[in-house]
């Protein structure tokens, strides 16, 4: 049945025959993380209607997390309440392209012409394709960065002007902070939730989630290694406690934590919270191999789910417009994300101005150059496989088991959940 559906709906794009959007046309859309996501969403969309006022956009019940988002829209494929837009993860995109959920917008992107002129480059492309499908246009981008206390950094004996380059730097005066006292920590190193924290460190190790067949895991080779021991050594040396993802976010923000890495797409609400509380400061997240290193992009990407001829039109329209510069004006100062659009990027209608005037989201920026995709899984299992990683991290944070151990453990349980070949 979906591939019956799907050939019509791309027939229909095609030929032509999408439907002019017209005065009733609702597209019902969802979206994750709505601490994130929630004002920019409105943002948008009101925009949207104002240039668009034959096309309605009805939000339904956001996710709070893409894990959670795809598991929704994957129970809701083919039914009544599935959207007809939604904004996956751009590492859940294959989990939708393998089951055929998704309308390939290679032929609405052949009909567009010239996607390069509205911003959409080829490398800005790939980030949202799946062997040769182009499942989405990717919405919000973001990589690994570095927040940091400087007042911390400062009563530790450290220069805030000259941030750590190094982990084992990041690991030392981390550890000077925690020595402060006060209820002081000195990291807070964001591995739950997703595999995204722990593959900053493998990729940027040099390494590889799987093997080049995907067949084998290799995570647990010896980049993955030097990935586990460093967070041992941040629990042990560097003064990091064992927090949940919220409890760590509230004393980072709360002036009690030297050290925070996590997603640039924090950077707007981070800065919210700390107000004046002290002087925070971002900067590059360091690379354990710094000639081969790269960094994971994490965001998502915004999907066209309606196989409905009548609503591609109109749903096209609104991914084009989400992912295009003004989406991108709104993504960048609302979250902290970096920009997906080169227009955006370089216009001074948009943001060109905006990093000059705040040189915290500067970081993000510079460290595109070094952003490769955030690795998808093959198979039913990502979400399976994800948390497995994460229970496994959770045993090295905790002290329960060596980084070798966890390690292996998490090797073993993540090839049994691989396809079958």
């Amino acid at each position: 049945m979906h591939f019956l559906t799907r050939t019509i709906a791309t027939a229909a794009i095609a030929t032509g025959l999408c439907a002019p959007a017209f005065a009733d046309t609702t597209l019902n859309v969802h979206y994750p993380m709505p601490g994130f996501f929630k004002d920019v969403m409105d943002v948008i969309s009101k925009k949207f209607m104002e240039e668009h006022p034959d096309i309605h956009i009805n939000f339904v019940s956001p996710s709070a997390t893409y894990e959670e988002g795809i598991q929704t829209i994957l129970r809701q494929a083919g039914t009544s309440e599935m959207p007809d837009v939604t904004f996956v993860g751009l590492n859940r995109l294959r989990m939708i392209a393998e089951r055929g959920v998704n309308v390939d917008m290679k032929p609405l992107i052949a009909k567009e012409g010239d996607m390069e002129k509205q911003g959409f480059t080829d490398h800005i492309l790939k980030l949202a394709q799946v062997g040769d499908q182009q499942v989405g246009l990717a919405f919000a981008t973001s990589n690994p960065i570095m927040y940091y206390n400087a007042d911390l950094v400062r009563a530790a004996g450290g220069n805030p002007d000259q941030p750590p380059k190094t982990w084992d730097e990041v690991i030392t005066l981390g550890g000077k902070i925690k020595a402060l006292g006060n209820g002081n920590d000195g990291i807070d190193f964001r591995w739950q939730g997703d595999e995204g924290m722990f593959s900053a460190l493998l990729f940027g190790a040099g390494g590889a989630m799987l093997s080049p067949d995907e067949k084998k895991v290799a995570f647990n080779g010896p980049e993955g290694k030097a990935a586990v021991d460093l967070i041992s050594r941040m629990v042990k040396e560097g003064g990091m406690p064992v927090l949940t993802k919220p409890a760590g976010e509230q004393a980072f923000v709360a002036g009690k934590v030297g050290f925070a890495f996590q997603t640039t797409g924090a950077l707007r609400n981070t800065i919210k919270n700390v107000g004046g509380k002290f002087d925070l400061r971002t900067g590059p997240i360091p690379l354990l191999n710094p000639e081969k290193g790269h960094l994971p992009t994490g965001g998502n990407a915004v999907v066209i789910l309606t196989k409905d001829a009548a609503k591609l039109d109109a749903a096209w329209t609104f991914a084009k417009f989400a992912a295009g510069p003004y989406g991108a004006s709104v993504v960048v100062p609302g979250t902290g994300y970096v920009p997906n659009n080169e227009l955006a990027a370089k216009s001074s209608e948009y943001l060109a101005d905006f990093y000059d005037k705040n040189p915290l989201f500067k970081t993000g920026l510079n460290q595109m150059n070094l952003m490769i995709p955030w690795y998808a899984f093959p198979g039913a299992n990502g979400v399976k496989v994800t948390q497995t990683i994460v229970d496994n991290l959770s045993r090295i944070v905790e002290q329960s088991a060596t980084p070798d151990v966890a390690l292996n453990d998490a090797a073993d349980e993540v090839q049994k959940l691989l396809p079958r070949h």
